[in-house]
């Protein structure tokens, strides 16, 4: 997500994960995940209102009664010429929700774009704080993704005798257990610790926002339909589609390593997909609806980190963007969930299973912490470390997966994932060299115009 550009790579990237054999046991007794577990079967849809589509439209129309109503009230003020006019009590707020202040950069001056230790520290210092670093990122996100697994495709028993058991269904309230603490922990960091002044106009990250919630929770809903390891795949072909709404939003330019890249990307999940395709899975097979749903959430979480990027022109930190991001998403989702009912349907699983408070504790949790990982390495080692921590991540999230989940996966589709991420990991190096080339010019990194 310069931290612009970095702080996209993290939101682009964060999701799969892996760590040692200490953690793999942890996780195992903690969640309870065994590969013997009976494989999660489609999910059965008992009325109409069931299907994923109906409950998206039906988000969607919940959103848009907080969404559309305030775009109509900014309308009426910038008409109005409020911000020349206006006066009261309400002014300041209304100027920093609508009108936002002046002071629009390029974030030269982001305290948190120079992304280099400060002073000169010792070798082992440096060496305890990359392995601080990459230890709390494999350790959240690799929780993380185990946990997002378990609860979207396996059964939680009933605390009952003789009760049937449940499976979660309502991907929207994860989305909102994550965005509320997020939104929490942003806020604390911000009110203790020295921030640029803000200056976007508040109501410009609903935006981010609303793609953000779509782009979650067709990232919860996919794993319905389709498994783990084709998700983390196929979210790391998402670099064409990002190239493509940068070239629409942005109006970025690209080189031709990134279109070879991009390319060789698409190349190796064509071949897990395929190979995988045929015979019988035991796991989650790749289903017509799955990659509907999993094609919306790589549009979606494409326009937030290009929106978002753009929204750095603003003088802000990447903290800033994180809290008035999950600021509208809670927003979006308490809303929705409380005209849908579905606020105390998910209470009420949350009191039958107790095991499931727990795992969308921990999931928000890990979530949240995690974010705060991510831009503390990239405050301290830059992005090109970072990447190469969430690149490995990526990997291991896959063979954690096949590990606890028994996803099965035949020796084309093995090739298929070794290209991927070789694919992954020479972005890195000629991200590097390019830099390297062009220091001079990356002393101020900037979105490139066409």
């Amino acid at each position: 997500m310069s931290v612009r550009p970095c702080f996209q790579c993290a939101r682009d990237e964060a999701v799969g994960i892996g760590n040692d054999g200490t953690c793999l046991l942890l996780l195992v007794i903690l969640l309870g995940v065994s590969a013997e577990e009976p494989p999660p079967a489609a999910p059965a849809q008992d009325t109409w209102t069931e299907f994923w589509l109906v409950r998206f439209i039906v988000n969607i129309a919940g959103y848009g009664t907080i969404l559309i109503p305030g775009c109509l009230l900014i309308q009426y003020l910038k008409r109005r010429n409020y911000l020349e006019t206006g006066r009261g009590i309400c002014f300041p707020l209304v100027k920093s929700c609508v009108f936002g202040h002046e002071s629009k950069s390029l974030a030269a001056d982001d305290p948190s774009s120079s992304t280099r230790v400060d002073g000169d520290p010792s070798t082992t210092q440096q060496a305890f704080k990359l392995l601080f670093c990459a230890a709390g990122l494999q350790i959240s996100y690799l929780t993380w993704g185990v946990l997002q697994e378990r609860v979207m495709t396996r059964t939680y028993s009933s605390v009952e005798p003789g009760s049937p058991g449940e499976k979660f269904r309502d991907s929207q309230f994860l989305v909102f257990m994550n965005r509320i603490l997020a939104f929490t922990v942003a806020g604390i960091y911000c009110a203790l610790t020295k921030q640029p002044r803000h200056g976007a106009p508040m109501y410009k990250y609903s935006f981010a926002s609303l793609s953000n919630i779509l782009s979650s929770w067709c990232q919860y809903e996919a794993l319905k339909f389709i498994s783990f390891p084709t998700q983390v795949l196929a979210k790391a072909s998402k670099v064409i589609p990002v190239m493509l709404m940068g070239k629409l939003v942005s109006h970025k330019s690209y080189e031709y390593w990134e279109y070879f890249t991009a390319v060789l990307i698409s190349v190796g999940v064509s071949m897990f997909l395929l190979s995988n395709g045929g015979g019988h899975r035991a796991s989650g097979v790749t289903t017509f609806s799955g990659v509907i749903i999993l094609a919306g959430y790589i549009v979606f979480d494409s326009f937030t980190s290009n929106w978002q990027d753009s929204l750095f022109k603003y003088k802000m930190s990447s903290v800033q963007m994180m809290f008035g991001v999950n600021l509208f998403s809670c927003l979006f989702t308490v809303f929705s969930l409380l005209e849908q009912g579905a606020l105390q349907d998910a209470i009420h699983f949350m009191s039958r299973h107790p095991d499931f408070a727990f795992h969308a504790a921990l999931l928000s949790v890990c979530s949240a912490f995690g974010q705060l990982f991510i831009f503390y390495t990239i405050n301290k080692f830059g992005a090109a470390i970072f990447t190469i921590i969430m690149t490995l991540r990526q990997a291991l999230a896959i063979l954690l997966s096949c590990l606890l989940y028994g996803h099965p996966v035949t020796p084309v589709g093995a090739v298929g994932v070794a290209v991927v991420f070789l694919a992954l990991f020479l972005r890195v190096y000629a991200r590097g060299r390019m830099k390297k080339k062009g220091k001079k010019a990356a002393d101020t990194p900037v979105i490139e115009k066409v």
